[in-house]
Order: structure tokens, then C-alpha cells, then sequence
């Protein structure tokens, strides 16, 4: 039996019939109102995200980023590129993107909180209003922003540890930027009109996979996965007439990641990183590995399912749900609903990315990657927009089955609006405790910062350096002055040969 003869079909009523806009529902000033009003409920998550924003000029560098800063100071970005290559890891994209920002060393990491976070919202927003065009539904203008905000949201600040997902740029360009550039990617399909749209969108998709073939092993992996799901699953999910390009796009989509990856294992810097862990480590396809990233990624899901603030893109899902209608005129590219199925394949390619991420870092990390939160965005992103596509057909089937103008229909978009509105003020608190410790530690940074040039200057060749951590981040002589990485970076940021332990700020 097919998956698709287990699967319930809703049907359609007047309301989701051509022709049924939202204006038929109550013409243009109810419409005006819920404009207005979705709008008003979207400035809560874009409020947090302006705050995150702004408490970025307190983030200073940290970790990895004490090793690149003096690679780019002393060899611009493409010496940061060809250092990645050559020696580190041979991710020649991710060298790049860290390169732009460690160009402006402290400003760069200050600024780049607000400049990625606009960007991964904008994207998704766009992600989100052509996804809507393509499926022939039309909504008032405030849903798509709020659609938008509240994944972007979800994404930056339901984590269990925001700064390595949001604040620090080199974990962000691995593993939260990375996946929305991916998402943005199939844009372009969404858009396409003729055949030079349709080759435009084939060549966005071959460059937009070799470069996440060399930004992010994890990303990659998310990207084949969902990428395959399309390609194995278009007669179940798109319309006839679009099945064939959706195939084709979704194999040069995988030939670009492929490339991309091929580009990346066969550097130098990848076969140095593999001589430095398999020395250490089992291989990833070890049936002891396999088994340890399965208990691993059973406690990252506890974690996850557990993270009660999630259900705000639940909400958001089901306002979008109750108020989009099919756009008149408009021949849909997805097959009529089936929920049922929808969801197991959402949910099936979620588990599916979640536990190949997890298989692919335990070797590196072990039993740490249940701590390493910055490696579970990759497929997050997956998770936060399984949440809203669910939330979207619980809404449709509400709407569905009650009058537009009935109570049941407004007592559900009251308590979607109301759990919109209470999962982001519960992020508040921990966004303003985060915040509070960034700026205790930029103020001791950058008093540190001015006496350690000015021991410089002075000709000194040594100097103590004090470890300031924040979210956990690792610092020179970290673990009570134990662990001495990266020290060496350290000296030479400040052109000393060397730093020494210090018990306390100068």
C-alpha cells in the first residue's frame, strides 16, 4: 500500500475554493485589520531580534577567532581562505565568510550579529512569501512578516546556548547562517517564469551546493537529505506539470554539494584535519560510533522537545494556516493537501538530518556533542519550519471546518496569537541575562585589550593574559589556566611571543 492511500485528504469548502481571497471573508476592512494587527503581533519577535542586535556591539573575539584575526590582519581574507584550504580544514567558503568579518577585527564581530540576523530574516521572509505565491495562497500582508520573525526567532533564541548560536560569528557562519543560505537557495525555483527562469534557478542551485559543500559538512548533509526527499517524493508532493524540474533541480542541487564536498575532502587542510582526529577517534560508519550518535541524539532531542518556547512557530503556523486563501486564478504546484502525509515526511526528514548531523560530529566530539549546541542548528532550521508547516495544516483544517466569522475560528486565532506573543516574552529574560554577562565581559575585554597593546608598544615580549569566557566559550587557559589554547594566537594578536596565565585583570 502507498503512503499516500494512508493518508486524509480535507476537502475543500467555499472558503478554499478560486476566487475565495480574503476579502470574501469580509471585505477590505477586516482585511485592513488583520493587516494591522498581524503586523503589531510581528513587532514582538522583530523587537527581540533588534535587541539581540543591538547587544551585539558587546560581543569581542573569542576562541577560533584569536587564530584568524592575525591571518587576515597579516594576509587579507584570501590568506585566511588558503589557510583553511591548505592547512585547517579545507572549507574554502567558510574561509571566506569569516574572512569578511575578522577583516574589521573587533567592529566586525561587533557588527555582525545585526547584519546576519537582518539577513537570515529577510531571507526567510522571502522564503515565506514566495513559498506562498508557488502554492497559489494568499494571505493580509502582516502574515508572511510574522511567519518569518517568529522562525527567525525561534531559530536565534529558543537554543540552549544563544551566544554560540547567534553571537559568535565564526559558529554562525558554520551552522545558522549556513542552513538559511541553503533554505534561500530554492527562492529562485519559487520564482521561476519560462525557460531562462527555470536555468536560472538550476545554476543559483549548483552554486549555492559548491558553496555549502565547502561551508558546512552539516549543512550539506541537510541539504542532500531534504534535496532527495523532493526529488523521491515529487509525485506525492507537486503537481504534474512541475514534477520534472523539481527533479532536475533537486539533482544539480545535490551534484553541486557533491562538488562542493568533493572540493573540500580532497584538500590539504581536510587530510591534515582527518590526520589530527583519527588518530583519536573511530571511524563515523563504526557500528560503537553509530550506536554512541544515536544515545547522543536521543538526549539532544529530550533537550529540544523539552524547549517549551518552540510552540511559538507552532502558533505561528496555525494563524497562517487560518488566514490564507487560494489565490484566484492561480494553478497551485503541490498536490491537494493530505496532511497526514505531509507531516510524516516533514517529521521523517527532520529525525533523518538531526541524526546524520549527530553521526557525522560524534567522532570529533563524542559524547561533548550532547554539549556542543552550535552543531544542532544545521538541522534545527528543518525542525523550527516542521513546527510551522504542522502548525499551518492544523489551522487550515480549523478554518476549514468553521465560518470565518464563527467562534470557534476567532478563539483560535486569539490563543495562536496569544501563544505567539507569550513564547517570545519567555525568551526575554534569558536574552537580558546573556546580554548583562556580554557587556560585563566586553568592558573587562577591552580593558585588557588597551593594556596588552600598550605592553606591546612598550617592547615588552611577554605578558600575562587573564581568560574572560562568556556562553561557555573556550579562552586561553581556560579550565583554571589547564587548557593553554590558543595562547599562541594570543601573542600573536598582540605581537608578544608569548602570554602567560593571569589570576587577574591589570
Amino acid at each position: 500500500m502507498s503512503v499516500g492511500a494512508t493518508s486524509v485528504t480535507i476537502p475543500r469548502d467555499p472558503g478554499d475554493s478560486p476566487g475565495a481571497g480574503p476579502g470574501k471573508d469580509g471585505g477590505g476592512p477586516r482585511r485592513s485589520w488583520t493587516t494591522a494587527w498581524t503586523t503589531g503581533l510581528a513587532l514582538l519577535p522583530l523587537g527581540l531580534l533588534a535587541a539581540a542586535s543591538y547587544l551585539g556591539r558587546y560581543v569581542r573575539p573569542s576562541a577560533d577567532e584569536w587564530c584568524f584575526l592575525p591571518v587576515v590582519r597579516d594576509g587579507g581574507i584570501w590568506g585566511l581562505v588558503d589557510k583553511f584550504y591548505s592547512t585547517d580544514n579545507g572549507r574554502i567558503a567558510n574561509g571566506l565568510l569569516v574572512g569578511l568579518y575578522a577583516e574589521f577585527p573587533v567592529a566586525g564581530h561587533q557588527w555582525y550579529a545585526a547584519i546576519s540576523g537582518v539577513l537570515m530574516l529577510v531571507l526567510l521572509w522571502a522564503v515565506t512569501v514566495h513559498a506562498l505565491r508557488a502554492t497559489g495562497r494568499q494571505v493580509p500582508r502582516g502574515v508572511p512578516l510574522l511567519v518569518a520573525s517568529m522562525i527567525t526567532a525561534m531559530f536565534l533564541f529558543a537554543t540552549p546556548n544563544t551566544y554560540k548560536t547567534f553571537f559568535w560569528p565564526a559558529a554562525s557562519v558554520s551552522h545558522t547562517l549556513a542552513p538559511v543560505l541553503a533554505c534561500a537557495a530554492a527562492v529562485p525555483l519559487m520564482r521561476a517564469r519560462g525557460r531562462r527562469g527555470r536555468i536560472a534557478a538550476l545554476a543559483v542551485v549548483l552554486v549555492a551546493g559548491v558553496f555549502m559543500g565547502t561551508l558546512s559538512e552539516e549543512a550539506s548533509v541537510v541539504a542532500l537529505v531534504v534535496l532527495a526527499v523532493a526529488a523521491v517524493c515529487a509525485n506525492l508532493l507537486f503537481a504534474p506539470r512541475v514534477r520534472a524540474m523539481v527533479r532536475v533541480w533537486a539533482v544539480t542541487g545535490g551534484a553541486g554539494v557533491a562538488i562542493g564536498t568533493l572540493l573540500l575532502v580532497t584538500s590539504p587542510g581536510s587530510r591534515n584535519r582527518r590526520r589530527r582526529y583519527d588518530a583519536e577517534t573511530v571511524s563515523m560508519l563504526a557500528p560503537e560510533s553509530l550506536i554512541g550518535s544515536l544515545r547522543a541524539y536521543l538526549r539532544i532531542l529530550e533537550t529540544v522537545f523539552t524547549t517549551w518556547e518552540y510552540v511559538g512557530a507552532v502558533a505561528a503556523g496555525v494563524l497562517l494556516g487560518l488566514l490564507a486563501r487560494r489565490r484566484a486564478g492561480h494553478r497551485p504546484v503541490l498536490m491537494p493537501c493530505r496532511p497526514l502525509l505531509l507531516a510524516a515526511l516533514g517529521t521523517l526528514t527532520f529525525l533523518a538530518c538531526g541524526y546524520l548531523c549527530t553521526a557525522i560530529t560524534y567522532p570529533a566530539f563524542g559524547e561533548r556533542v550532547v554539549r556542543t549546541e552550535r552543531t544542532w542548528n544545521d538541522w534545527l532550521l528543518v525542525y523550527v519550519a516542521l513546527l510551522a508547516g504542522i502548525g499551518a495544516l492544523t489551522g487550515r483544517a480549523v478554518r476549514l471546518r468553521s465560518a470565518a466569522s464563527g467562534s470557534r475560528h476567532r478563539l483560535v486565532t486569539a490563543l495562536a496569537a496569544a501563544v505567539c506573543a507569550v513564547s517570545v516574552l519567555g525568551l526575554v529574560a534569558p536574552l537580558y541575562d546573556l546580554g548583562h554577562d556580554m557587556k560585563v565581559r566586553a568592558q573587562r575585554w577591552d580593558r585588557q585589550d588597551r593594556w596588552l597593546r600598550e605592553q606591546a608598544a612598550g617592547g615588552a615580549t611577554t605578558a600575562p593574559y587573564t581568560p574572560l569566557s562568556v556562553g561557555r566559550m573556550l579562552e586561553p587557559f581556560g579550565n583554571g589556566g589547564r587548557n593553554v589554547w590558543p595562547a599562541s594566537c594570543v601573542a600573536d594578536y598582540y605581537h608578544l611571543d608569548k602570554v602567560t596565565y593571569g589570576t587577574r585583570l591589570p
